[in-house]
């Protein structure tokens, strides 16, 4: 993207959003692509950037974890890595390590299911592969400390076991010649220690000379010598020696690993771009939360329709201080090109201008912008800003000839691919003429197909944006009565710049502001008070019909309720008569079925027994047990009024009823499945599943 003049992003506050989001940023990689933030006009790159951040920003909200733990800069070990005969250090190849192990961790947490949840992001490693043999190559050779391993070859084996033997064989020699020292008294409190790399005893200095072996030093107060004791000065040269074939044959190994790792140096380089590229991503996904940040719909085409937008950076300000930020609705296309906002000063005209221009940058950034997600948003390719003065002391010109100067600029350059601002527009000149100018290019811009906004106090170009097509007026929002800003742009009319009701507000004297209107123009005078009376106007039919579309809302609300609450009793009525219905008969059919059953096999039996008094008395059971069952069931209502029946195990003490008969009795004791049960003054034992745990009724009630 173009830009002009040179300091337009800076004067739109771009550099401070680039700030904010190098906060967010932990690796050099992510802090070098922040700072250096590239504003796209390809549609592919803007829209998968977006989705990314968007993507990103989802994993935030819903508290998802995205392995992107590496934050260390290993450009300097990757560059080594694949410079022939170089050689990294147990260290660094555990740097290496985490790195490839990082990246393994994202290509397993891309499965099937998250490649297809989170598209944009899994596009970052579709060019690439994950090679586990990196990591395999490091833990043969070095353990989870980087230290090279025993087996990594024969030699280091052999020499590390000599090592060791020859090391036991110091220290208990060493051991022997302390103790024999320590009787005679020769050593110093601090006993032993090692100087250059070899094993001394610390001897008092008056006894030096009766220690034979190799003065290494003295300490500051020179009390005590250190001496290395010339049994031991073999095995100290041994052990020197195994030491520093230990350490050539380590360096060797290294070499040797760092020769089987340059292969992959070009594959790791990648790996640490691609976790640089996430750490850059997670950052636009925390800035987009921090500022409300949403994706607009992205057309290929100079369009602007911003719905609810918020400058970030005032967002910001104001959620610190726990103030509301007023949102704008601009809307810019191939019908209305251009907006004039009017309106007083401090009324937000600047900082309206500036919000979209700051949202403009932002979207070809790919950062989400503090709109709302029906916003509509077009890509330009180029952006041109006129705000505040700019008079030029290098080239001697006053403030309306250097202003003058950028709008030839722009008259010459604007495109239909252009997006231009311009605060003041004419401002610095003789009122007429600089309206006459003012309206000379704001005709040429329209020509060329540009969009932008214009702020001004002008009224003849108020009066220019009602009848010129493809201009349009707006107004900032101002409370008279109160002498107050409302920050609200209204689109479609001209503001006023209340200059004489700010007056009488502020308490200029009468006869002051009397002599000014005299010497305003009748028409002038008239036309910005009809403007001052239609905004206030407006402003109270706004009121009015916010209220009422309040209680048009609340009515509905409480209309549904109501509907839904009556419809939930109707319901409620209907299941339970059905319940009812269904319940008796389900009952009468399940009897009726059970009874034709019995009566079938009395028949059946009646016509094989001999004994037809046994069949009798069956079908004479069967045809009573009517009256057997409502004794039953009064003694079930009995019981019922007495008592409730719980869940649990019956234990001793526990109040139980018997299933067979319905009664009531206290558990004696408990004998596995059985259980003893008192019954007035008998006691039974009754298996525990034929027992039903009960309470009073009375005790649950109180």
């Amino acid at each position: 993207m173009k830009f002009f003049p040179e300091s337009a992003l800076v004067q739109l506050e771009f550099d401070k959003v680039k700030a904010l989001l190098t906060e967010h940023c932990r690796t050099e990689y992510a802090k070098s692509k922040a700072e250096n933030l590239r504003i796209h006009t390809r549609k592919e790159f803007i829209e998968l950037e977006l989705q990314q951040s968007h993507e990103f920003k989802l994993l935030i909200q819903h508290s998802q974890y995205f392995p992107n733990d590496y934050v260390l800069n290993l450009s300097r070990e990757l560059k080594l890595l694949s410079i022939p005969g170089a050689t990294l250090s147990g260290e660094q190849f555990m740097q290496v390590r985490k790195l490839a192990e990082n990246i393994g961790n994202i290509f397993r947490w891309f499965d099937n299911e998250r490649r297809t949840a989170y598209p944009a992001l899994a596009k970052a490693i579709a060019e690439t592969y994950y090679e586990k043999t990196i990591i395999e190559l490091i833990d043969d050779i070095l353990d989870e400390n980087g230290n090279v391993r025993d087996n990594a070859s024969e030699a280091l084996a052999d020499i590390r076991m000599n090592l060791y033997r020859k090391r036991n064989e110091l220290r208990r020699m060493f051991d022997r010649i302390l103790s024999k020292l320590n009787k005679s008294g020769y050593v110093a409190d601090i006993e032993e220690a090692f100087l250059n790399g070899r094993r001394v005893v610390a001897i008092f200095a008056e006894h030096k000379r009766q220690v034979k072996g190799i003065l290494h030093g003295e300490s500051d107060t020179r009390k005590t010598s250190f001496i290395e004791p010339e049994e031991t000065i073999g095995l100290n040269n041994e052990v020197f020696s195994l030491e520093n074939a230990e350490s050539r044959e380590i360096q060797r190994i290294l070499r040797e690993l760092t020769a089987k790792l340059s292969v992959y140096a070009s594959l790791l380089a990648i790996y640490h771009n691609i976790l640089g590229e996430y750490d850059f991503i997670n950052a636009k996904g925390k800035l987009a939360t921090d500022v409300s940040g949403n994706y607009p719909q992205l057309l290929d085409k100079a369009h602007l329709h911003l719905v609810q937008a918020y400058h970030p950076l005032l967002f910001l300000y104001n959620k610190k201080n726990q103030k509301p930020t007023i949102p704008t609705n601009i809307e810019l296309n191939e019908k209305n090109r251009i907006l004039v906002i009017s309106g007083p000063n401090a009324g937000g005209k600047t900082v309206t201008l500036k919000t979209a221009g700051l949202l403009q940058l932002m979207l070809q950034s790919g950062l989400l912008v503090p709109v709302h997600p029906n916003s509509e948003m077009g890509i330009f390719k180029q952006l041109m800003i006129h705000i505040g003065d700019t008079q030029s002391l290098e080239f001697e010109l006053s403030t309306y000839s250097s202003h003058l100067k950028n709008m030839k600029y722009f008259m010459e350059n604007a495109n239909g691919k252009t997006l231009f601002f311009i605060d003041e527009l004419g401002s610095g000149s003789d009122p007429n003429l600089g309206g006459a100018f003012a309206e000379v290019i704001l005709e040429e811009l329209v020509k060329r197909h540009s969009l932008g906004i214009v702020t001004t106090h002008y009224l003849n170009l108020k009066v220019m944006a009602n009848k010129t097509s493809g201009i349009i007026n707006g107004a900032m929002a101002f409370d008279e009565k109160n002498l107050q800003p409302l920050y609200k742009l209204i689109i479609g009319k001209p503001g006023s710049s209340y200059t004489f009701s700010i007056a009488e507000r502020i308490g200029l004297q009468p006869q002051l502001i009397n002599r000014a209107r005299k010497l305003v123009d009748d028409d002038h005078f008239r036309l910005d008070k009809l403007l001052n009376r239609t905004e206030q106007d407006l402003q109270n039919i706004e009121k009015e019909k916010k209220e009422l579309q309040k209680l048009l809302k609340e009515n509905e609300r409480l209309k549904k309720e109501m509907e839904m609450l009556m419809n939930k009793e109707r319901h409620q009525q209907q299941v339970e008569l059905l319940k009812q219905q269904n319940k008796i008969s389900e009952e009468r059919i399940a009897y009726l079925k059970d009874m034709e059953r019995k009566l079938k096999q009395i028949i059946f039996d009646w016509r094989k027994a001999e004994n037809k008094n046994e069949v009798i008395k069956q079908m004479q059971a069967l045809l009573f047990k009517q009256k057997e069952k409502q004794v039953n069931e009064k003694v079930k209502k009995k019981f019922d009024s007495k008592y409730l029946e719980i869940n649990g195990e019956p234990k001793t003490g526990d109040k139980v009823m018997m299933k067979k008969n319905h009664q009531v009795g206290t558990v004696k004791e408990v004998r596995g499945k059985k259980a003893v049960v008192q019954l007035g003054l008998i006691p039974i034992t009754v298996d525990i599943k034929d027992l039903q745990l009960v309470k009073d009724k009375v005790v649950e009630e109180k």
